[in-house]
């Protein structure tokens, strides 16, 4: 656990750190988009704040939640009546917690004012990056267990992981590639870690097989 403090408000952060590594790169891949939730304590109306607030979107036949778009940072948090939140878009915790604060700031506004202290939990970490290497995706299809590749629908193929840690790769032929599933920095870091030892085992089988 890990406080970060801004002008008076004290947020508790559910995350997972590294030592000495900064928020956004990792190894070969880069953090782009954090899915983060938190609960505010407090019922919303969300009728209300739709029609006063002009950064929102709601239409609930469609979807329970509201929107409200935040200009800085640029994000989008998903708010529901229950008062729990949902914050995506940011690409650093500290982003996320700028944007949580921005919504209890703009809250004020329809003169609701939450006292409690949120709590900011990672739930889905998405990560993009590069192997340095083009990737034959035919022959890792036929040679990876749980992959799904169909190149008349998607470029990329999809690889999915348990161990360390369950997550999603994209990857692409040009080496390219998208993490996601993870929660922490330190989960990325791993699973990106096992994709490198997982595809040399593979691809030395293809080097020996042409021996």
């Amino acid at each position: 656990m890990s406080l970060l403090t801004k002008k008076k408000r004290t947020f508790i952060v559910s995350y997972t750190f590294l030592p000495n590594m900064t928020t956004k790169t990792i190894q070969n891949i880069e953090v782009v988009n954090l899915v983060v939730t938190s609960d505010l304590k407090h019922t919303l109306n969300l009728e209300t704040i739709a029609s006063t607030l002009s950064n929102t979107e709601y239409n609930p036949e469609q979807f329970p939640g509201l929107v409200m778009r935040i200009r800085t940072p640029k994000t989008a948090v998903l708010l529901f009546s229950s008062g729990k939140i949902v914050c995506t878009g940011s690409r650093s915790l500290s982003k996320a917690e700028e944007s949580i604060q921005n919504v209890i700031k703009t809250l004020k506004k329809v003169n609701i004012h939450i006292t409690t202290k949120p709590i900011l939990t990672v739930q889905n970490m998405v990560g993009a990056g590069a192997l340095n290497h083009d990737l034959d995706l035919n022959y890792l299809t036929m040679n990876l267990m749980n992959t799904e590749y169909e190149p008349e629908q998607f470029p990329g193929l999809v690889y999915k992981i348990k161990k360390p840690f369950p997550a999603s790769f994209l990857l692409f032929t040009n080496g390219k590639l998208v993490c996601t599933g993870t929660k922490s920095e330190y989960e990325m870091q791993e699973c990106l870690t096992q994709l490198k030892i997982t595809l040399k085992k593979v691809l030395n089988k293809k080097i020996k097989k042409r021996k």
